[in-house]
């Protein structure tokens, strides 16, 4: 009897791994030593507001049967802020712009996406900074280097008020512009 129910539990579970493979996705992880998310905020009658994040993190689920639902959800860390005013780092980490300490990660999410004939062109993406999400179009270019590594690259643009990001003095966008301009060169190898 024991040989009997450990033979059924094995096959169970061989039929589960099978049919899981059946329906199975591919998960592509962020290389976060190579990737890259930089910004630029136009400073009027000075060089604009450079930088990057040191911090980031995410992954690219792909439904392989029938490329519909698949997910994208990057992350950066605020606190791994560099930017070419170094001096005001911690007036961008603080309350009046980024308060990091409340709200440690800003969030790129795709929730669903088409995936076609290994290209993705351009889709909706959730921006999620200071808690407040926001849907915005973005374009992008899908580079395969090698059967296991993936480029995304590209840019999208979001207005620094629609996040509270700067706020009393600093919500004023004469000299601080208030459209961000968000570039990305991710590298994803597959799992």
């Amino acid at each position: 009897m024991r040989n009997i129910i450990k033979n059924l539990i094995y096959f169970l579970i061989v039929i589960f791994f099978c049919i899981n493979q059946s329906y199975a996705s591919e998960r592509w992880k962020i290389d976060k030593d190579i990737s890259k998310i930089s910004f630029e905020v136009p400073v009027l009658f000075t060089t604009n507001v450079k930088g990057s994040f040191k911090d980031i993190d995410g992954f690219v689920q792909l439904d392989t049967k029938d490329r519909e639902k698949n997910k994208a959800i990057f992350s950066v860390s605020i606190n791994s802020i560099e930017i070419n005013y170094q001096k005001y780092k911690e007036l961008l980490l603080s309350p009046i712009f980024f308060n990091a300490n409340k709200y440690p990660l800003g969030v790129l999410d795709t929730k669903n996406f088409l995936y076609k004939n290994n290209k993705i062109s351009k889709l909706e993406i959730e921006l999620t900074i200071k808690n407040k999400t926001i849907k915005i179009p973005i374009n992008l270019e899908v580079n395969q280097l090698t059967q296991d590594l993936v480029q995304i690259k590209g840019k999208l643009f979001f207005l620094r008020s629609d996040f509270n990001i700067g706020t009393g003095n600093w919500q004023n966008t004469t000299i601080l512009k208030d459209r961000v301009e968000l570039n990305y060169d991710i590298f994803l190898f597959r799992e």
